[in-house]
């Protein structure tokens, strides 16, 4: 069975992520000579925004009305995932029978089950992809390309309906599609997403004395500290006990390696660098472990 056609997306939030991925798959449609119309909604954006967007960056239309804006064969939920679990209601008051819905949020499993409450086609996506610059002025087509993209499906990516079309058009624009169950997800990303944040969050704090005498080591290791509270504070609340039990993990793993220099265990710590030293090599390399 071939993929069904798509020819309507809208995106509920317009920022970095979301209007990377409308501009990805503006570029994707020329490239299979299909036009697909893009609509797309954001509450903070002004009069000057919504001409630069429409006029300049790709969005066909910009519609604050949930009616039509949820009139389409693809709606992209892109705000933080509170937000994201409290439009699914709007969702399905007006999304056409046979609708797609996805997200691009960064835990799943929540936002799944609601879905699923509600009746919904949905399956979540995860662009792993980012900028330090925020909003949708710093987007670009090419912050996905070459990238993974998460696909909570499962076992298996989609190969039928909506949801292959969508797979295919960014492929064709470099996205790599993973799937995943919602559930892997966020234990996944717990221990290489949400716990490097945290870590990064507290090695702050615990050196605050120190920082204005330190260098440029500190500061990459760090940097992940300037992240926004409101971004994250839906990421703690729909995956909390990932997140501890990675805390936890990474606390032991701590107290050992104390136990182990107060001891001058020499021998354990090169051991240490060398396997990190090789799993690091093999992260600039695009390899794995």
């Amino acid at each position: 069975m071939q993929p069904k056609q798509i020819k309507r997306i809208s995106f509920v939030g317009l920022g970095l992520i979301g209007t990377s991925l409308m501009q990805a798959l503006r570029k994707a449609s020329g490239i299979a000579g299909r036009h697909i119309e893009l609509i797309g909604y954001d509450p903070g954006f002004s009069a000057d925004d919504v001409d630069c967007i429409t006029g300049q960056l790709g969005l066909d239309r910009f519609d604050p009305e949930h009616a039509r804006l949820f009139d389409a064969d693809v709606i992209v939920l892109c705000a933080p995932v509170m937000a994201n679990i409290a439009l699914l209601e709007e969702v399905r008051r007006h999304a056409p029978q046979g609708a797609l819905v996805t997200d691009v949020s960064s835990t799943k499993k929540i936002i799944a089950e609601k879905a699923a409450s509600l009746g919904l086609d949905f399956i979540g996506m995860h662009p792993i992809a980012g900028r330090e610059q925020q909003g949708y002025l710093a987007a670009s087509p090419e912050l996905l390309s070459g990238r993974l993209l998460i696909v909570c499906s499962g076992d298996n990516l989609p190969a039928t309906g909506h949801a292959a079309d969508l797979l295919g058009l960014l492929g064709s624009v470099g996205c790599i599609p993973a799937a995943m169950s919602p559930e892997e997800h966020d234990e996944v990303y717990a221990n290489i997403s949400h716990l490097p944040q945290l870590i990064s969050t507290m090695l702050m704090l615990h050196c605050r004395e120190n920082i204005a005498s330190s260098g440029p080591g500190f500061a990459s290791v760090s940097r992940l500290a300037g992240s926004s509270w409101p971004i994250w504070r839906d990421i703690v609340s729909t995956n909390s006990g990932n997140i501890a039990d990675e805390l936890d993990g990474y606390i032991a793993r701590l107290t050992r390696l104390a136990a182990e220099v107060r001891g001058l265990k020499l021998d354990m710590l090169e051991e240490h660098f060398a396997e990190a030293n090789r799993l690091y090599q093999s992260l600039q390399q695009g390899g794995r472990p």
